[in-house]
């Protein structure tokens, strides 16, 4: 007699077919090794397609799955190419490799710190600090070895910080100094996520805490980072936070929007940022990338030049 399917298990099956097109999705276009967590709203992703609608009409998902309904999916499916194996944070000092005096002798341009441990082991795993020149750690690798500072120091370097769009996450670009160790001088630049930027994207949230409604959410609690992060590279406009002179966020940091879906209590981790997505937005972000405009903006910039216009008699 042919095993009767409860619900439970036909939801089961349903994940375990669907695991490996999300994790082909999640490794292109170039074999891109990614974390459970970034599989899991690829799985979502799967189970809720987003329809094709413009930034400008702002919203994030719920996720449609329990990440213990995931993992029991995963576990029944077993290996899955490109998945990586959790890692501990290092706790050997930089340097340890190699016995070369010389090596905290020279300028470090930029460092990159990831509020999540494993978004950081994601990076690193896929060549980032060797494709934008730029080490990563993350917050549970703090604090900095003073020879890293020491080399920050030297090459007037910036931190970056990506951390996640949430109430803890927004405050954490302020706290790093403290954390890290940072030398006074040197600027702590916030990459997102921002509540708006998670927003455009359409990306999944999870419920955390709710915030007191009678509690402002502006710059007294978060850090400043006006500028967008996946919306693309525009480095201009952001304010950096240097510890050595006290600077404190300008205010208008948070809009209203944003203020009321914090205090929802909703957080937008960094793995529901598809990897390639990720990868790509962080390494133009550390390296000062543009993206061309557009050829119609090209075009019309040319004709307001008076390239391509008829000449005069």
């Amino acid at each position: 007699m042919a095993e009767q399917l409860t619900p439970a298990r036909w939801t089961q099956r349903v994940l375990g077919r669907l695991l490996p097109v999300a994790a082909s999705r999640a490794a292109a276009p170039s074999g891109i090794r990614f974390t459970e967590r970034q599989l899991y709203y690829g799985l979502c992703r799967l189970l809720t397609p987003a329809p094709p609608l413009p930034r400008r009409v702002a919203f994030t998902v719920p996720a449609p799955l329990s990440f213990a309904t995931f993992r029991t999916a995963l576990a029944r499916h077993g290996e899955i190419p490109g998945l990586l194996t959790p890692a501990p944070p290092r706790t050997a000092p930089p340097g340890a490799h190699t016995p070369e005096p010389d090596l905290f002798d020279y300028g470090l341009p930029r460092l990159l710190i990831c509020e999540s441990h494993t978004v950081a082991h994601m990076l690193r795993a896929n060549g980032l600090p060797m494709e934008s020149a730029t080490p990563v750690l993350s917050a549970a690798e703090l604090p900095l070895h003073p020879g890293v500072t020491a080399m920050l120091a030297r090459g007037s370097g910036d931190v970056y910080v990506l951390h996640e769009a949430g109430a803890a996450g927004l405050t954490f670009p302020a706290r790093l100094p403290e954390l890290a160790g940072i030398t006074a001088g040197l600027r702590v630049v916030p990459l997102g996520l921002r509540p708006r930027q998670a927003m455009g994207l359409h990306l999944f949230h999870i419920d955390g805490s709710a915030v007191d409604s009678g509690r402002s959410l502006d710059a007294s609690s978060v850090s400043d980072s006006p500028g967008p992060v996946f919306d693309g590279p525009a480095l201009d406009g952001r304010r950096s936070i240097n510890p050595g002179r006290g600077d404190e966020p300008g205010p208008g940091f948070l809009d209203e929007r944003e203020q009321a879906w914090l205090r929802r209590g909703r957080i937008v981790e960094l793995d529901a940022v598809h990897p390639a997505v990720l990868l790509r937005s962080v390494h133009r972000l550390v390296r000062g990338v543009r993206t061309p405009p557009p050829p119609l903006v090209e075009l019309r910039h040319a004709r307001r030049s008076g390239f391509l216009t008829w000449p005069a008699a």
